[in-house]
């Protein structure tokens, strides 16, 4: 669920980092911007082949001609998350926090504390990112997660119950009614089950038999 939430969150953050990267290079001259271009693909690219030692350096070269370019930061935290260096990654998101405030960076943050278990942490830092952006389903489950680990059902229900309410797709429904069993809520829970289930397989539809393969 957690590896879920992060591959989620990654597609909003790359609108962010495309609206922040126009703002950051428009006032620049065209060979430097050109040269911090080149610097994103390289980061960009090394991230999604696990080349995490040149991401890093071109992330870091970035930095040192914009020491203020919060997606940098945003990125070379999900860098060190990747590589399990939470305490390096906290710290970049923090730090992008700072220079230019948005729900993504303190959700990340929020990931980061649920992972390493510090559960209240995690909690804080979803509840800014909800008071941020509140209108994503996967914010309200990763909530819910967090309030769960802390013993409170009742907000776990709640925010579950949001998040259906913003997104009502089988997933979500089948996280809702898994979580009303957990707090013997049945009915609730089947009740759900059920229209997940018509979601899939809409009512009147008949089931396609799957003939088996002859084997020549």
């Amino acid at each position: 669920m957690l590896g879920l939430i992060v591959v989620a969150l990654l597609g909003g953050l790359a609108i962010f980092y495309r609206k922040s990267l126009e703002n950051s290079t428009s006032d620049l001259p065209s060979k430097l911007s050109d040269k911090l271009d080149k610097l994103w693909d390289i980061a960009k690219e090394s991230l999604q082949e696990k080349k995490y030692l040149r991401a890093e350096k071109a992330l870091l070269t970035i930095l040192r001609v914009d020491e203020r370019n919060a997606t940098a930061y945003n990125r070379l935290g999900i860098l060190y998350a990747k590589q399990q260096a939470y305490k390096d990654a906290i710290e970049c998101f923090e730090i992008a926090q700072s220079l230019e405030p948005s729900a993504s960076s303190l959700h990340n943050v929020g990931l980061i504390y649920y992972e390493t278990g510090d559960y209240t942490k995690a909690a804080l830092a979803f509840e800014q990112a909800l008071s941020l952006e509140s209108d994503l389903a996967a914010r309200h489950i990763a909530y819910a997660k967090v309030q769960e680990k802390l013993g409170h059902n009742k907000k776990m229900i709640e925010s579950l119950e949001k998040a259906v309410d913003i997104d009502r797709i089988p997933q979500t429904l089948t996280i809702l009614a898994d979580a009303y069993e957990r707090v013997g809520e049945s009915e609730l829970s089947l009740k759900l089950r059920e229209e997940a289930a018509r979601m899939i397989i809409p009512q009147g539809q008949p089931k396609r038999v799957v003939q088996p393969r002859k084997v020549m």
